[in-house]
């Protein structure tokens, strides 16, 4: 193992210990296993999975470093709620919800989840049904929608004191454009480290017009 895929996740997440690096290796071999008999992500995508998924997901990380409740809409693969949950491993009484309504993806979920023993919990349902013990501070969602909807998909967390953190690609300026028909709300953007023309928007205080 190089030294390299361990600097690369550093400079995401600065102080990120050893241990989870290697936690985080072991769950991209898994991932890769499993990739061969369910469409876990795109097949383009699965040889840039470090990259591409995982260090992707794990900037979301440092822009809420403190919260200790975490919410993850439509989790897919895992990304980015089970790599949030490596991470929140470290974080005495974090965790992360997880939001998946395909069976064969949720059963994926569960098996990290176990086998790692993540501080998170897999709910095999549509958003609209997912109903959380604990109002989240941080909701996350990637690739799932479109900025209008996700909003409309969160309104209920981000208009109560909850943050969502969306990653988004080129168009996300239209994408702003489009829910400001719609909506208000507080906006950080910060550029992603992963995708030069990408961005995660930290949006919070949400309304409708």
């Amino acid at each position: 193992m190089t030294v390299e895929p361990f600097n690369s996740l550093r400079d995401i997440v600065p102080g990120v210990s050893r241990e989870t690096f290697d936690r985080l290796k072991q769950f991209q071999a898994l991932f890769e296993r499993w990739s061969s008999t369910i469409n876990l992500v795109a097949g383009s995508t699965r040889e840039e999975l470090w990259s591409r998924h995982i260090l992707d997901s794990a900037q979301l990380f440092p822009l809420g470093r403190l919260s200790k409740r975490w919410l993850d809409i439509g989790s897919g693969g895992g990304f980015p709620g089970l790599v949030l949950g490596f991470l929140l491993a470290d974080q005495p009484e974090a965790r992360i919800d997880l939001v998946e309504s395909n069976l064969k993806k949720s059963a994926f979920l569960r098996t990290v989840v176990g086998q790692f023993l993540l501080p998170a919990r897999i709910n095999s349902m549509r958003v609209e049904s997912f109903v959380p013990a604990e109002m989240p501070d941080i909701v996350t969602a990637r690739a799932l929608a479109s900025l209008p909807d996700l909003l409309g998909m969160t309104e209920r967390w981000i208009s109560n004191g909850a943050t969502g953190l969306f990653p988004k690609g080129r168009d996300y300026r239209r994408e702003l454009e489009d829910s400001a028909h719609h909506w208000r709300f507080d906006l950080i953007e910060h550029a992603s480290k992963t995708d030069s023309q990408g961005m995660i928007l930290e949006i919070s205080n949400l309304r409708r017009r």
